[in-house]
């Protein structure tokens, strides 16, 4: 019996995790408890040396000094501040006249204006809050199908995920071991294309079903109190709007992208601009004032606190789990499927896929990408190009019904009861849980659309093509040979392999 539990010791820890996060316990803690228990029954059968628990506090302390996971705070509380300081509603409110009067205009605005968000904000659920708050209520005045509205709404707000500065790029690369400047720059081009893409299905709406989405009048009011024109006699107008509204975002994101992409800023250093950048346009605005800044920076030190605890808990995790070998587990287990590259890829995304219906990206993030990145670089694959196409498949989770956030966050905005509407004073039928699951389907599957064209075309990330061929796949068997032959030293000479393992882990520091 213990000679079966040591040779599983791998599979049973993994399924262990699996079963702990389905009765929902919390990730963090699951990770911990996992790995704490694991590791003494690991010592007690003699799988692994007490000693090698020694390096939990420094790769603890590790991951205190890790420069890249700053960059989280800044971009949060960068977005935070944007979104609260009313910067979504202007643009959406400008915008939305500008397309307003053609068919699916409205739609349209949403998708351009999420975008934007993504671009200086990140959060996801700022993003699907502000939309839902601010556009659904005009979508649902004019006419609009209420599943194309949700479903244009949730997945707008999702593009926060995938366009810079995204922070489950910032988690993919610390996770990877690559530059956030690289995930960011071969992250691009995939984001505006799935952009374009949802424009894309909007146009065809608009051809198959014109009554799903149809124009707005010429004159009208986008927001309650607006009673601006959008016809000809207010054209100056709108012109001097559209500069006014949209100048101050698209600066920003040059400070933080550009600064980026130009080599002259580092992310964290880009995301600390963007934050100031932030501040001074809600002073300008004049809308900072104390009470919203307490409720950035709470919002923001509480996802920075879950995030360093599920990584606190990964690493527990992972240490446990390399010392039983499971590193090599994985390996043979996602090596042997038939296909080779293209056999591994496909399951690898139809397991994150299936999993995105009960974790969110982060939880992926820090529990899955750690066991696929090494048989990905065994396979040649790039690492930064594997990054983005996982980023893109972990978007999903946000749309899955009946799990996705991007669906709560809507649900909890959009009306669940009739109104009356604040402009026209119609009766306005509330918008069901239904409603939203069915508006989110089409999304997922251009989602999924998006994965497989990065597959088959990856030139799509810069840094794919033909860079997928690059990375040594001897050197990197070799590098998982002299892994198992570190493992293997630390049973002979426990206290030299933990020194080893420390300096190791000072010199490939995150970039």
């Amino acid at each position: 019996m213990l000679t079966l539990l040591a040779a599983n010791m791998a599979p049973l820890m993994f399924g262990s995790l699996v079963v702990f996060l389905l009765i929902g316990f919390p990730v963090a803690f699951s990770l911990a408890a996992c790995g704490l228990f694991y590791a003494g029954v690991g010592i007690e059968l003699g799988l692994m040396p007490a000693s090698l628990m020694q390096a939990l506090p420094l790769r603890i302390v590790g991951i205190m000094q890790n420069d890249t996971l700053l960059a989280i705070p800044f971009f949060t509380f960068m977005g935070l501040i944007l979104e609260r300081s009313g910067m979504a509603e202007d643009l959406l409110d400008t915008i939305g006249q500008l397309f307003g009067p053609i068919r699916g205009g409205l739609a349209y605005a949403v998708i351009f204006v999420g975008a934007m968000l993504a671009a200086t904000t990140g959060v996801v659920a700022a993003s699907v809050i502000s939309m839902g708050l601010i556009s659904l209520p005009i979508m649902l005045r004019h006419g609009y199908d209420r599943r194309v509205a949700s479903g244009v709404i949730a997945a707008s707000g999702t593009l926060a995920q995938i366009i810079p500065p995204s922070l489950v790029l910032i988690v993919m690369a610390d996770q990877l071991g690559q530059s956030v400047d690289d995930l960011y720059r071969g992250a691009f081009v995939p984001a505006f294309l799935l952009t374009g893409l949802y424009i894309v299905y909007v146009m065809v709406i608009s051809v198959v079903r014109p009554q799903w989405v149809p124009a707005m009048p010429r004159t009208t009011r986008t927001a309650p109190g607006d009673t601006r024109a959008t016809g000809g006699t207010s054209r100056g107008k709108l012109v001097w709007r559209v500069a006014f509204v949209l100048i101050p975002p698209l600066a920003l994101i040059f400070l933080v992208l550009g600064t980026i992409f130009l080599g002259i800023a580092t992310p964290t250093e880009g995301g600390a601009m963007g934050a100031v950048g932030a501040l001074a346009m809600a002073i300008v605005r004049r809308r900072l004032d104390l009470r919203l800044l307490r409720q950035a920076m709470e919002s923001t030190t509480r996802l920075s606190c879950f995030v360093l605890f599920i990584l606190i808990g990964s690493t527990v995790f992972s240490l446990a789990f390399q010392a039983v070998d499971g590193p090599q587990w994985v390996e043979h287990l996602l090596t042997a499927l038939p296909g080779g590259t293209l056999g591994f890829l496909i399951v690898v995304n139809l397991l994150v896929f299936v999993l995105a219906f009960f974790l969110d990206f982060f939880e992926l993030a820090f529990i899955v990408i750690p066991l696929l990145a090494p048989v990905a670089a065994a396979l040649g694959i790039d690492l930064v190009w594997f990054g983005v196409l996982l980023a893109v498949n972990m978007q999903t989770s946000f749309m899955h019904p009946p799990f996705g956030f991007a669906l709560f966050y809507l649900r909890s905005v959009a009306p669940d009861r009739e109104y009356a509407d604040a402009v026209t004073g119609q009766r306005i039928a509330p918008v069901t849980i239904g409603q939203i699951y069915r508006g989110a389907i089409p999304f997922v599957l251009i989602q999924l659309a998006m994965v497989a064209l990065i597959i088959a075309f990856p030139g799509l990330v810069s840094s794919g093509g033909e860079a997928t061929t690059k990375i040594d796949a001897d050197a990197a068997l070799r590098q998982m040979q002299a892994d198992q032959n570190a493992a293997d030293a630390a049973q002979e000479d426990p206290m030299k392999a933990l020194k080893e393992a420390v300096e190791a882990d000072r010199k490939v520091q995150p970039k």
